[in-house]
Formats: structure tokens, sequence, C-alpha cells
């Protein structure tokens, strides 16, 4: 295989103003995220904006609880570096677990104070999610970052894999795993799941526990083949240890759940399915019931 030139981080540069492929990556993901929420918020006839309200502040406090849980993981990088490099997040550097930590912290407030279901909030938000973070992938496949060991040239993976990607993961001579590509299949594996699931109406708040433990799963494997990741001690890697703890209490809710809740994720459908029947029936009865007063009436 003969290399070719390596992609350009930067998308566009106008004047002083450099926009790159990463952050452009990440609204796209974060763009049709919410498009999927709002058609399913739509279709679970709850207002768009109650939808769109949440997004407008998850998706920010997402991001920054994204690059505070890297710096603070990172810290040693950042420590010897000008202090604006904490900021400069178009250079790559957020972790998904700290997004994911802001969202749900985001989600816990917003359902309190605008008083309803948690629960149902996170089903509709966790296909968007796992979508975003599929797409989110290839912004560090444009930064060169999030890979894996050295791919050997005799790996069958080394046959399959496109030149592009072959050549993007050439670093300084060497070839590595593209395990961003490896999460982003896991994650659109995990988003049809969901989809499928939810066409099954589980129990509230089964379709984001099942999105917790589908992607702790992957993660936790796909980590451990990774060269940047971010250790809590010795060699075992933070988001190893955050999977762990993610699956683990994603299955004792999922149980406890199962056990003193009966509300289904579409519930609010069937209640105004019913209400449409009862108000049908009731009008029938209003027509029907005019009917034979008038019929009386005419027979006086």
């Amino acid at each position: 295989m003969i290399l070719t030139a390596q992609l350009d981080r930067v998308f566009l540069e106008i004047g002083p103003l450099t926009i790159y492929w990463y952050g452009v990556i990440i609204v796209t993901g974060a763009g049709l995220g919410l498009w999927l929420a709002v058609k399913e918020a739509d279709r679970l006839g709850i207002k768009k904006d109650l939808l769109l309200d949440f997004l407008l502040y998850a998706i920010p406090i997402a991001i920054l609880s994204a690059r505070i849980y890297y710096v603070l993981f990172e810290w040693s990088h950042f420590a010897d570096q000008p202090f604006w490099k904490v900021f400069a997040i178009w250079e790559g550097g957020i972790a998904i677990h700290g997004a994911i930590i802001g969202g749900v912290l985001t989600a816990i407030v917003y359902s309190r104070v605008r008083k309803i279901s948690f629960w149902q909030l996170a089903d509709i938000v966790a296909p968007s999610l796992i979508l975003g973070q599929a797409i989110g992938r290839w912004g560090n496949f444009m930064n060169q970052e999030a890979y894996g060991g050295p791919l050997l040239n005799e790996s069958f993976l080394y046959e399959l894999l496109p030149d592009f990607i072959i050549n993007q993961m050439t670093i300084d001579g060497i070839t590595y795993h593209p395990t961003f590509l490896y999460e982003s299949l896991w994650n659109i594996l995990i988003l049809i799941t969901l989809l499928i699931l939810r066409r099954n109406n589980p129990l509230r708040g089964k379709v984001f526990l099942t999105y917790a433990i589908g992607y702790s799963i992957g993660r936790f494997f796909i980590e451990g083949m990774r060269m940047d990741s971010l250790y809590v001690f010795a060699d075992f890697r933070t988001a190893q240890l955050v999977s762990i703890i993610g699956i683990i209490v994603a299955v004792i809710l999922i149980i406890y759940r199962r056990k003193t809740i009966t509300t289904r994720y579409d519930n609010i459908v069937k209640h105004s399915r019913d209400q449409k029947v009862r108000k049908g029936k009731t009008s029938k009865k209003k027509t029907n019931a005019k009917k034979r007063k008038n019929k009386n009436r005419k027979r006086k």
C-alpha cells in the first residue's frame, strides 16, 4: 500500500478564524442527535419546546463537563502549558464520560424544575446520545487521536481497512489500530438495539439503562487497546473503572425498577389514545341521544 497525504485537521480558514474538522463533526453529531430526539418527542406527544429547552442547557454543560473531566485527569499535561490551553477544546481532549455525567446531572435538575419524568427524558435522549458519540468519534480520527497499539502489516485488519483510514492512522511511520472506528461501529450497534427496544415498549428507564450497559461494555474493552488513556492508578484506566461502575449501577436499577414500576416507555401515547377513544364514544352517545330527542319531537 502506498501512503498518501494525510487529511488536514482544518476545515475552513477565514482570516484569523480557523474552523477545525473536530468541531464540525461534533456539531454535526449533536445536530443529528437533536433531530432524532425532537422527532421521537413529537411522536410521543411531548411539546418540542420542553425537549429543546433541555438540550439548550444540556449540550453546552455536557461539553464543558467533558473538558473539565479530561483536564482534571490529565492535569500533568496542562500544568506546564499556557493557561489558555485548558480551553483549547478545538485541539481535542474531551472525555465522553464527563459529558454523560454532566448531561445526567442536568437532566435530573431540569426534570425536577419542569416537573417531568427524568426516566422518560433519559429514554428519549439515549438514542440521540449514542448517535452523537458514534459520529463524534470521527473527530478523533481527524485529530489522529484515540488510537490503539501498532497495527501489524500482516494483520487481516490491515487489508480490510480503507486506505484513507490506514493513511490517517499512520503516524511517524507506524500504523495504529483505529480504536475510534471500533467504538463508532459499536455505538451504531447500540443505537440499532435501542431503536428496536423502544419499539417493544419496555418499562420506562430501560432504554437509557440499556444504553449505559451497552456503551460501558464496549468502552471497557476498547479502552484497553488505546494508547492515550487517562489512568486512575497504575495501569488501570479511568474509563474502565467508570464503565464497571456504570454497568453495576445500571443493572441494579433495572432489577429494582422491574419490581417497583409498571409505567411503560410510551405510556403517554396509550393514555392519549384511550382518551381519544373515550371522547369518541362519549360524542357518539351524545349524538345518538340528540337524534332520539329529535325523533320524539317530530312524533309529537
